[in-house]
């Protein structure tokens, strides 16, 4: 079982590795294409540091453990309220006081309960991945809208400005690298992805318990880390309007783009235990935001402990 734990933890540092250098390649060739920097940090960063997520959801379908790619992201959901708040909200709090991020919250509760419904429809199959992949479009042509609108009515930036805003961005990387980079990801990712979830099945099954809890619990904590880092630092350099919707804006992608796209390569049928536990866990965890995004409360110590707290008992409920 070590080396079970081992290619996991391996496959899972190939993932998180070969998306950043797929988000940095993708990025740096779009931007020398000429697109533009707002569309790329909207769709090509947006969906890049999502690829782990998607890459193992894609995997489990054809390897038949379904149940994994489910698991995956209604535990991701979970883990990133919870955990990805909480832990840097212990470290050093979130004065969230003056972050405004109502509408992109009011966008993740309507896709959290339109998720629920389809789910309750289920098992998820290629209709409901439409579904799923509209309800992101129009979310992405929206912010797209609104991003400009805001650019036309304050002052433009500089270029360049809005060159170091897109994550990844380099307008001295050379050609040569960009592909490599490309390659590397492309390589990387279902590389990595065979590997976690081959070894999270055998451990699974080795422990006796479902490949569906493995995916709310190992995997999902796993591909949460990028969104800890990032949620981490923000918290540090005191930037918690980042950090907030760093979490609001990937809980929205995997609702919507990952089982969305997964829909479509296969169906992945809702384990009971997940529509009449871990969806409504997933729904409340999303609640529990309220207070500070509408009434600007903030993440003190205190908060932060609650909500891992909170974390650590949910997890141990689904192995349990």
């Amino acid at each position: 079982m070590i080396t079970e734990f081992l290619l996991a933890g391996l496959g899972l540092v190939i993932l998180l590795l070969a998306g950043d250098t797929l988000v940095r390649g993708a990025v740096n060739l779009s931007l020398r294409l000429g697109i533009p920097a707002l569309i790329v940090s909207l769709t090509i960063v947006a969906f890049g540091t999502s690829a782990p997520e998607l890459l193992i959801s894609i995997s489990a379908i054809l390897d038949d453990v379904p149940g994994l790619a489910l698991g995956n992201v209604v535990g991701s959901n979970t883990a990133n309220v919870l955990m990805v708040l909480g832990i840097p909200a212990l470290l050093s709090g979130l004065d969230t006081s003056n972050c405004d991020t109502r509408r992109n919250f009011v966008i993740m509760i309507v896709a959290t309960l339109a998720f629920i419904a389809l789910a309750f429809a289920g098992p998820f199959i290629w209709w409901h991945g439409l579904i799923l992949l509209a309800g992101l479009a129009v979310m992405l042509g929206e912010a797209a809208w609104s991003a400009r609108r805001h650019k036309r009515d304050s002052a433009a930036a500089a270029a360049l400005e809005e060159l170091e805003d897109v994550e990844g961005a380099d307008p001295d990387m050379p050609w040569w690298q960009i592909f490599v980079f490309l390659l590397l990801g492309l390589i990387g990712l279902p590389l990595g992805a065979d590997l976690l979830v081959d070894s999270s099945v055998v451990i699974a099954r080795a422990f006796g318990v479902s490949e569906t809890a493995i995916g709310l619990t190992l995997v999902a904590v796993g591909t949460s880390l990028p969104e800890l880092a990032t949620t981490v630092m923000a918290a540090l350099r005191r930037h918690a309007e980042v950090a907030l919707g760093n979490v609001i804006g990937s809980n929205i992608f995997n609702l919507l783009g990952i089982i969305g796209v997964a829909s479509l390569v296969g169906p992945i049928p809702v384990d009971p235990e997940i529509l009449h536990f871990d969806l409504w866990i997933m729904l409340a965890a999303s609640l529990l935001l309220i207070p500070f995004v509408y009434h600007r409360w903030v993440f003190g110590r205190i908060t932060g402990l609650v909500f891992s707290a909170l974390y650590i008992l949910y997890v141990a409920s689904v192995l349990s």
